[in-house]
């Protein structure tokens, strides 16, 4: 290969004068060069052609894969089953006649609560109802005092009007009187 020699290629020998001829190929089936190449062949496809071998493994492998995949799968989907077995024959049993005990407690304390409820909306409103009346009542007796008041200071006012109307006259004819008598005096 590297060297600078002639390369003899496997299964042919090289003549001893230089030449070219070639034998026959494996020689005889008997002879040593034969063996020695055929074993020289086998050990060459163990150390480097892998590709049986790997094959094989290859295969092996893929094989026990798949079988422990699908055995795990089968457990996997088995315990699901087993699951939802259980989940239909017992638990939703149980869970359907708990709510059903417990729905009907809650609808009566509900019902309970509605008609209370009910009550003191009626009560509240009897007592908005009683309240605005009072209110309205009040209101109406407010307006009538009010009126009653003004009616009352008009007619105080027009008292007290002719009160100081009469004073004002008193005082009037009291200077009038009081100029008279400075005026009889003023003349001695």
């Amino acid at each position: 290969m590297s060297g600078g020699g002639t390369e003899t290629p496997v299964g042919c020998e090289a003549t001893p004068g230089g030449g070219d001829k070639k034998k026959d190929s494996l020689g005889t089936a008997g002879s040593p060069a034969h063996l020695i190449i055929k074993d020289l062949g086998e050990i060459h496809s163990r150390l480097l052609d892998h590709r049986p071998v790997i094959q094989g493994e290859t295969r092996y492998f893929v094989k026990e894969f798949e079988e422990k995949r699908g055995l795990r799968e089968m457990r996997v989907l088995e315990n699901l089953k087993n699951m939802i077995h259980e989940t239909n024959e017992h638990t939703l049993p149980k869970c359907r006649e708990i709510m059903q005990d417990n729905l009907n407690q809650v609808l009566q304390r509900l019902r309970a609560a509605s008609d209370s409820v009910c009550r003191l909306q009626q009560r509240e409103q009897e007592r908005k109802k009683i309240l605005n009346d009072h209110l309205i009542a009040s209101e109406k007796q407010h307006i009538t005092q009010w009126e009653d008041f003004m009616k009352e200071q008009h007619s105080r006012q027009a008292e007290v009007d002719e009160e100081h109307r009469k004073a004002m006259e008193r005082l009037k004819e009291q200077y009038a009187d009081m100029e008279k008598d400075l005026a009889k005096f003023s003349t001695f």
